[in-house]
């Protein structure tokens, strides 16, 4: 199984928000993913991003490939001091409400057509 380590969008037109998933990359892009590893928010100023350095270690010693700008991220944040917010788990606290309300309704659209076919 080849891993990859890629960014999904969320959010809406304007106001992009992304979660840092791992993810077969036998699925599409858009499709289901192995688990959530981080956040990144390109309009914050400041701290833009979350990453759980623990759990992506992991997945790169597995054989995971990063995408070029979760790379650029994990370089980012092994070179800032270590911080509970960069190298912490992902709370649901730290993710935008509209964010997860958009994935689960793509998640039941994605039900709903597995379901007719």
């Amino acid at each position: 199984m080849a891993v990859k380590i890629r960014l999904r969008r969320m959010g809406s037109r304007n106001a992009a928000f992304y979660r840092v998933i791992i993810q077969d990359s036998r699925y599409a892009p858009t499709s289901r993913f192995i688990e959530t590893v981080g956040w990144y928010d390109p309009k914050q100023k400041g701290n833009n991003f979350s990453l759980n350095l623990g759990r992506i270690d992991y997945w790169l010693g597995n054989g995971a490939q990063p995408s070029d700008t979760v790379n650029s991220l994990i370089v980012k944040a092994r070179s800032l001091p270590v911080e509970p917010a960069v190298s912490g788990a992902v709370t649901e606290d730290e993710v935008p409400v509209a964010a997860v309300e958009a994935e689960e309704a793509a998640a039941a659209a994605e039900e709903a057509s597995e379901e007719k076919a």
